[in-house]
């Protein structure tokens, strides 16, 4: 029997696991996007070999389980003695830190192929207009490929940003008590699993809802400026066809 009063009383702790979950969401986010623009670009390049790597990158992370690279970081390196004599020691042996490498070197391989998918997504007729007034391959880029692959791109990041979301979750396999470590406390203390997920479940839910609905936001503001441009070549592009459909009656007439 579901108790209420457990379900209830299990809230404010988890609701006090919240901040943590959310510091380590906001440092996922920003390390992908660090790791994944600018490999997005290499990617990209004409180089053979950074377009190789990226390629590796990319299918190496997307083809292996988060949960398994964050165990090679956290429990692998530590293995090696020269590791644990290195600089990078105190970083790796950091839970957060540990799990913020992790799932953000998870999260780079998604966003950059999402950007990746977006840059080549641009009508090669934009950039060649473009090259046709003497910019610059730099400004093209910031310019105009940028703007509309973000836009292309913004529902399939959308879906990543609340897949790291949630998988800030796996962060509780390595002792962070963020809010699925915080569950799992309580399950331990009171022996009552059901009320206590069914309550977790329903506040990463809220969360989900909150970053859903952002990006919702984001994407209709998006729509609403795209439109408007849409809006002036559907209008034009009917009367363009009205004046070749008749000067072609004309001349089958006129024939």
């Amino acid at each position: 029997m579901f108790d209420f009063s457990l379900f209830l009383s299990s809230l404010p702790r988890l609701f006090a696991a919240v901040p943590a979950t959310l510091e380590l969401f906001a440092a996922i986010v920003i390390a992908g996007l660090l790791v994944g623009v600018p490999t997005a670009l290499a990617g990209l390049s004409s180089s053979r070999l950074m377009s190789n790597a990226v390629k590796f990158y990319i299918g190496a992370f997307r083809g292996t389980p988060a949960l398994v690279q964050l165990f090679f970081l956290y429990y692998g390196f530590g293995q090696f003695a020269f590791i644990r004599h290195s600089i990078v020691w105190p970083l790796l042996r950091d839970p957060f830190t540990c799990a913020v490498i992790a799932l953000g070197l998870n999260s780079g391989a998604y966003t950059a192929r999402i950007l990746m998918g977006g840059l080549t997504a641009v009508p090669k007729g934009i950039v060649e207009a473009a090259e046709a007034l003497g910019l610059g391959r730099l400004t093209i880029l910031t310019r105009i490929k940028a703007p509309i692959a973000v836009r292309i791109a913004l529902p399939a990041y959308a879906n990543e940003t609340i897949l790291n979301l949630k998988a800030t979750s796996l962060a509780s396999t390595v002792t962070i008590m963020e809010l699925t470590g915080t569950s799992k406390l309580l399950v331990s203390e009171t022996y009552a699993p059901y009320e206590i997920f069914v309550a977790a479940g329903l506040v990463y839910l809220a969360m989900t809802f909150i970053v859903s609905h952002t990006f919702r936001f984001l994407e209709v503001t998006v729509a609403r400026h795209t439109g408007k441009d849409s809006g002036v070549t559907k209008t034009r592009k009917p009367k363009q066809h009205a004046v070749l459909k008749s000067e072609d009656s004309g001349g089958a007439h006129a024939s």
